[in-house]
């Protein structure tokens, strides 16, 4: 059998926590998740991209799942390896209109002035994330958010 190459060892991580529907308790959510990630080696500008991914799927689960109301409650677990991580949040707040993601829609840098609410989170994470998915079954969201680093050699596959 031929000698296999030591490529040291795999670092992961599979974090898993709830949290109150509000601003607050969404930013610690993330700094949690920023420093899970930094702590299996993810850099400041990979990290940057997921916690904005997930700042606008989770900001818009308080403003339009929950209506701003504090006592609904959001589910996030994260998988993650120094090439990947794969984010899944549940809530029982309203349904995705028509139950399917928004397409989104990019700024129009011509506009000036007061640009009109909606649809730029959705491009955004649309554009960074590698897979989405969304279902709602027994009165529950569930968005599935897979995100891979362009600068880790292999594609992040494990």
């Amino acid at each position: 059998m031929p000698d296999m190459p030591d490529q040291g060892p795999t670092l992961a991580l599979a974090l898993a926590f709830d949290f109150a529907s509000t601003p607050v308790e969404v930013r610690g959510a993330l700094e949690r998740v920023a420093r899970a990630l930094d702590g299996i080696g993810w850099d400041a500008e990979t990290r940057g991209t997921v916690e904005l991914v997930l700042a606008e799927a989770l900001n818009n689960i308080v403003e339009h799942a929950y209506g701003g109301a504090p006592d609904g409650r959001i589910q996030l677990a994260l998988d993650a390896t120094a090439g990947r991580a794969d984010l899944v949040i549940r809530d029982s707040g309203g349904a995705m209109p028509g139950h399917r993601l928004p397409a989104g829609a990019p700024v129009d840098p011509d506009v000036c002035g007061d640009l009109p609410e909606g649809g730029f989170g959705w491009y955004l994470i649309r554009r960074l994330a590698s897979h989405l998915s969304y279902r709602r079954t027994e009165g529950c969201n569930r968005l599935e958010i897979h995100m891979r680093r362009a600068d880790h050699a292999g594609g992040g596959t494990g």
